[in-house]
């Protein structure tokens, strides 16, 4: 069992950057691969990046490749994702999810979830 907290959200000018954390309880997180996915006003919920259990591995969707890192601490149960170079477009509700995924966009792969932080980029 992992429970999962999001935070770092918040209202950024465009080209801004914020990092965000995605905190985890329990000691399985270390087992775990951690995705980001963001859900905008009126759409679905779509993958962002994820994050091997160990680190060694990452994927990104290509409308944020070059601009998002998304990394992990697991002495610190923590993954971070990293935003650069922000748009509007990139506004929307940002989740953490984990799971035995194998990198997987699909949501349906990951078990846990966390509630979520608002990023709001403006033009």
């Amino acid at each position: 069992q992992v429970q999962l907290v999001e935070s770092g959200g918040g209202l950024v000018q465009a080209g801004g950057s914020l990092r965000l954390s995605c905190a985890a309880s329990g000691r399985a997180f270390s087992r775990y691969d951690i995705g980001w996915f963001r859900q905008a006003p009126g759409k679905e919920r779509e993958f962002v990046a994820a994050i091997s259990w160990n680190g060694g591995s990452t994927r990104y969707v290509d409308s944020v490749k070059g601009r998002f890192t998304i990394s992990r601490d697991n002495a610190k149960n923590t993954v971070y994702l990293q935003m650069n170079s922000l748009k509007p477009e990139d506004t929307a509700v940002y989740y953490c999810a984990g799971g035995l995924t194998g990198l997987e966009a699909t949501r349906t792969r990951y078990a846990y979830w966390g509630q979520g932080t608002q990023v709001t980029v403006s033009s």
